[in-house]
């Protein structure tokens, strides 16, 4: 591994890119290995991130690692949650969508059987079934589901993200190797 950067902005955030947060935790694991916990006060004024300051300023106060993980995991899992409740909309309007379709196929249906007596009028109401259920079926195949599912999979990839900041965290507080703390972050990295 390159000599460390100077201690710059810290852009690094929990929902950034995991090559940058790796980089960023190997720079203050350095900085804690050669000036001491302490010198990472600094960094905490410089990030965005609630969650990571929050975790950061836990770790110069001197939290010990086991509480340190455990106070932050608490965070994440609650963060968790609240995440999924936008995916949830999705995938439950994906699931209502269809049912949508049907009731408006059932009206089309009502409508053809109010008109048997005059055939010229049976087109409409068939093509407001069909049209209907298109578009309850479409909607949700088409939008609501896979929107739901690419908030899930967004809130996956920043939850380990989050993990991956604790991971590294959890490292510097134990005093580990920046090298392996690096290669250990690697891990997270697919």
């Amino acid at each position: 591994m390159a000599t460390p950067k100077k201690a710059g902005p810290a852009r690094a955030e929990a929902g950034g890119a995991p090559q940058r947060l790796i980089e960023q935790m190997a720079l203050w694991s350095h900085i804690a290995r050669k000036e001491g916990l302490l010198a990472l006060e600094a960094q905490v004024a410089l990030l965005a991130d609630p969650f990571m300051k929050k975790g950061l300023q836990l770790l110069v106060d001197g939290a010990e690692p086991d509480r340190l993980r455990d106070l932050l995991e608490i965070e994440i899992v609650a963060y968790e949650d609240q995440m999924k409740l936008a995916a949830r909309v999705w995938e439950a309007a994906g699931g209502y969508a269809p049912t949508i379709g049907i009731l408006g196929a059932v009206m089309g249906l009502i409508q053809v059987m109010e008109n048997l007596s005059d055939p010229s009028k049976l087109g409409a109401g068939i093509a407001v079934a069909f049209v209907a259920t298109i578009y309850g079926v479409g909607s949700a195949n088409l939008v609501f589901l896979p929107v739901g599912k690419k908030l899930m999979a967004n809130i996956s990839r920043l939850v380990a993200m989050r993990d991956m900041f604790v991971d590294g965290l959890v490292g510097i507080a134990n005093g580990d190797n920046p090298r392996i703390i690096e290669s250990r972050l690697q891990g997270y990295v697919v």
